[in-house]
């Protein structure tokens, strides 16, 4: 489900303000200005110091990709590369020269070029195989700023309660004030506890598994790739790459869904 990362953000976030109301608490309460510039402010520049200025640069983007990022289709890549077998035991691999510009992902249209322009396999391995290393590395420098942001926004949040707390004490010859000032003090523990639970740790999460996810479409392209440059049959083709795809999202396999030993190996995003 592509809007899961948002609806379970958005879910988390009401659970806590709906209870904090049950409570008798006014979302007012909340909108504590200092806070809220310690959290965002200081979680910022520490994660900025952490990062550097290209990886905050990139957290717009990262945002946009959590919330819109589409399941990868590993049953339409079995069935490219199934076709492409295909084409090759009857046609030469050179026929599949005229294919490699209709391929819409550069991954799968690098590995198809580097077989028609007659690359020995284990280089044709080497070098699909650097590329997902290096779309690995892009991954976690990706995901970096979140995690980073999730470990420093609780102790912001520690800092700006005990900034809180020095303040109470200096008014201690005022009771009449310290129980709101207490209570404004702790709002920071709980925006920097929250913002990294509910925020930034799970995007963090999100971005590995779609990480996780991208690998394994690639290492079925790359053994796809493999099969057909050495022309293996198609069938044994189809049979190799469906091991990667989970059991009810495999082509025929639809009526055996209704199966209790049917389980999903892997839950959709």
């Amino acid at each position: 489900m592509k809007p899961a990362t948002g609806i379970g953000i958005a879910a988390a976030a009401g659970a806590i303000l709906l209870s904090a109301m049950m409570e008798g608490t006014s979302p007012a309460a909340f909108m504590n200005i200092p806070a809220l510039l310690i959290i965002m402010i200081g979680t910022g520049g520490a994660t900025m110091a952490s990062v550097g200025m290209t990886g905050m640069k990139r957290i717009p983007t990262l945002y946009k990709l959590v919330m819109n990022a589409e399941p990868p289709d590993l049953t339409g890549r079995v069935e490219l590369l199934v076709s492409l077998a295909e084409q090759a035991r009857r046609e030469g691999l050179l026929a599949l020269d005229a294919k490699v510009e209709e391929i819409e992902d550069e991954f799968t249209k690098k590995g198809l070029q580097l077989v028609v322009d007659g690359v020995d396999p284990e280089l044709v391995r080497d070098i699909l195989e650097a590329e997902i290393d290096g779309m690995l590395a892009r991954h976690h420098a990706g995901a970096a700023p979140f995690e980073k942001a999730g470990g420093f926004a609780p102790t912001m949040g520690i800092i700006g309660t005990v900034m809180g707390l020095v303040h109470v004490l200096e008014n201690l010859a005022a009771p009449s004030t310290l129980g709101p000032s207490i209570s404004s003090a702790f709002i920071a523990t709980l925006m920097g506890v929250g913002s990294a639970n509910v925020v930034f740790l799970p995007i963090a999460n999100r971005l590995k598994a779609l990480s996780t996810e991208e690998v394994e479409l690639r290492t079925l392209t790359l053994d796809g790739i493999l099969s057909v440059q050495a022309g293996d049959n198609p069938r044994v083709v189809a049979d190799k790459l469906s091991s990667y795809v989970p059991p009810l999202e495999r082509s025929g396999e639809a009526s055996e869904s209704g199966s209790v030993a049917q389980m999903p190996e892997r839950e959709a995003a």
